[in-house]
């Protein structure tokens, strides 16, 4: 008996593979079976992160995922904008198969196995006024920003709650929301960074 197998969820202990089994006979038989396994390698830390994105066109999504999930990012939140196409809220890439997909392939490069959560929020002001105070009361609130002054610390080892604009950058009124919740503007200089840039600097020298 000969077979392949894909995994298709990790969490923290186990893993849960899909089995496709052939059997040696003389009719061609082949059977799918999903099981879960546990697994006792301990992933690397995560980071005390809860980053907070505004949503990137479509074509950037996969990267930033991969890229957050490959640098132990547990919590990322999708956040809408007035920057934000209408239309980038429906993608196929924002089906929980596609992230999760996504996800994977950047915990497979940071040998991880601790499946990040992704959240949907789709209106700024609820999600400012209402949830992004309460992190902020628990965590460093922090807003990247060009026009700040602060320049990005370093050495965290708080948990940290990061927003991150769109192309572009928030308009001055959301600027405005966000650092009202609690979130200091950060900088990282005269530079304007797109967004998959920025994310790995920012990670890099926060923690």
């Amino acid at each position: 008996m000969i077979g392949t197998a894909i995994v298709r969820k990790i969490n923290g202990t186990e893993i849960e593979l899909e089995l496709e089994l052939e059997l040696e006979t003389d009719v061609d038989v082949t059977s799918k079976v999903n099981t879960t396994s546990p697994y006792t390698k301990q992933p690397p830390a995560p980071l005390p992160l809860t980053l907070i994105i505004a949503l990137p066109r479509p074509k950037m999504i996969k990267r930033i995922l991969q890229t957050c999930a490959t640098m132990g990012v547990k919590d990322i939140i999708f956040l809408n904008s007035y920057r934000v196409e209408k239309s980038y809220w429906q993608t196929p890439l924002l089906q929980e198969d596609k992230i999760q997909e996504q996800l994977l392939l950047g915990l497979e490069q940071g040998k991880d196995t601790l499946l990040p959560k992704v959240t949907l929020e789709k209106r700024f002001k609820p999600f400012v006024e209402d949830r992004l105070p309460a992190l902020c009361k628990t965590s460093i609130g922090l807003i990247a920003h060009p026009h700040s002054e602060l320049p990005c610390p370093t050495h965290v080892t708080q948990h940290t709650t990061l927003v991150i604009g769109p192309e572009g950058g928030f308009i001055p009124y959301e600027v405005d929301k966000i650092q009202s919740a609690g979130c200091q503007g950060i900088t990282l200089g005269q530079r304007i960074l797109r967004v998959e840039t920025a994310i790995p600097v920012l990670l890099g020298k926060l923690f």
